[in-house]
């Protein structure tokens, strides 16, 4: 049986997190310095709201975050933080301006409805994550970062690849917080190439 209160749940619990999902994004930027004060950020699959909260931590007053998921947020944010209830995929551009245009720092820690397939799960871990990708087309910035979960078994090579289009350097990470069963691995892009 999965020991479901671990760690991470108990120190979660301690910091006021929702989720023991932020040390994972907690992890990963102090490692690579995703989220500065100011930022725009936007998180995308951003239900239960950990996320949300270390990243408004990070940005401060000074920057905006903004949270989209199909299920609701129900813990109050600080007023830096707007989140809308609505697929990714169905709203516009335009819907998902922040009030400086375009935003520096895209995060998802979306994940498909999964069938328990292996195969079938990464696939549209894969498939999902192509969609983030032509998002980040539109409305990251230049130089700005895209991290993303992905589960292994997905074409991750398709992927990598994709992110180098896309970005001047990649990384693959695992972060210590994730659980040893996961099969979840995070793709970070840094420094989004310009649009010709």
């Amino acid at each position: 049986m999965k020991k479901i209160k671990d760690h991470y749940f108990h120190k979660a619990k301690r910091n006021g997190y929702v989720a023991r999902s932020a040390y994972k994004l907690e992890e990963i930027d102090k490692k690579h310095r995703i989220i500065r004060k100011g930022n725009l950020v936007l998180d995308l699959g951003c239900s239960p709201g950990s996320w949300l909260q270390y990243a408004s931590r990070k940005v401060g007053e000074e920057g905006e975050v903004l949270g989209v998921d199909l299920q609701p947020v129900n813990h109050s944010l600080p007023a830096h933080v707007k989140v809308l209830q609505a697929d990714i995929f169905e709203l516009s551009a335009k819907d998902l301006e922040m009030s400086g245009g375009m935003v520096d720092v895209i995060l998802s820690d979306m994940a498909p409805k999964t069938t328990g397939i292996r195969a079938t799960d990464a696939q549209r871990s894969y498939a999902l994550n192509q969609q983030v990708l032509q998002l980040a087309e539109e409305l990251l910035r230049p130089q700005g970062m895209l991290l993303v979960k992905a589960f292994q078994g997905a074409p991750l090579d398709e992927l990598r690849n994709a992110f180098r289009n896309s970005f001047a350097k990649v990384k693959l990470c695992k972060p210590k917080s994730s659980r040893a069963e996961s099969v979840e691995i995070f793709f970070l892009g840094m420094g989004k190439k310009q649009n010709n």
